[in-house]
């Protein structure tokens, strides 16, 4: 199976019920703001080339958000964040993500997340967590990533018994979550850099626990163990 393949198969899934009742009615329902809009409504793929070696995996997608546009981190306020912390280091052509058809391109990058649809409150419970790892499996057995940026400690969580499956030793105990944390894992497909940042939601940007130069001061540091 080729990656987009996988993606093609991804998004015809309905697995976990919960999910999919909440993405479809959000999807229904809308958001006054975007009431002329029709909603993407499914799981939402990976975004990014089949050859990139860094990996950005964050939580799952927004309701009004990816679950929107289709697209990862696009049309909200968390992926304002990360598009333009991405550009301002180069690994994305333009600074904004609004919808699905408006140019974007990253370099050397692919972004995903442990989860494919949006939960209610943004939070998956653990066993939709646990259902939903066999596409990022999937995925990661597709790439040949040299490092990897977790916005999140959901993500952080949920992705290291994936890497371990996929033939890097993750120490033990496991490496604790962080803002800046980093990591190298020894493994079979060679060594992964693994970092972590907090995560772009507004919880953490509004705030300042998140600052722009946070966010981009890691995704360059992953960038250059990447090999970008």
């Amino acid at each position: 199976m080729t990656l987009a393949e996988l993606d093609a198969a991804l998004v015809d899934c309905r697995a976990c019920p919960r999910l999919v009742d909440w993405r479809e009615k959000v999807a229904r329902e809308k958001r006054a703001a975007f009431r002329d809009e029709e909603y993407w409504g499914r799981p939402v793929p990976g975004l990014g080339p089949a050859d990139a070696s860094l990996l950005i995996v964050g939580l799952a997608p927004a309701a009004h958000g990816a679950n929107r546009t289709g697209r990862m981190f696009t049309g909200d306020r968390s992926g304002d964040v990360l598009y333009a912390a991405l550009h301002a280091v180069g690994l994305a052509n333009q600074p904004t993500a609004v919808h699905a058809g408006d140019g974007l391109e990253l370099r050397g990058t692919r972004i995903t997340a442990p989860v494919h649809c949006a939960p209610p409150d943004n939070k998956p419970t653990p066993s939709e967590r646990d259902t939903c790892a066999r596409w990022l499996r999937a995925e990661l057995a597709l790439l040949s990533p040299r490092a990897v940026v977790v916005l999140g400690g959901f993500g952080w969580q949920a992705l290291l018994p994936v890497l371990a499956g996929a033939g890097w030793t993750v120490p033990r105990p496991r490496p604790k979550f962080g803002h800046g944390a980093h990591v190298e894992l020894a493994g079979e497909r060679g060594p992964l850099h693994l970092f972590g940042s907090y995560h772009v939601s507004q919880q953490n940007t509004f705030t300042g626990r998140l600052t722009p130069t946070m966010l981009q001061d890691v995704l360059r540091a992953a960038a250059q163990a990447a090999g970008l």
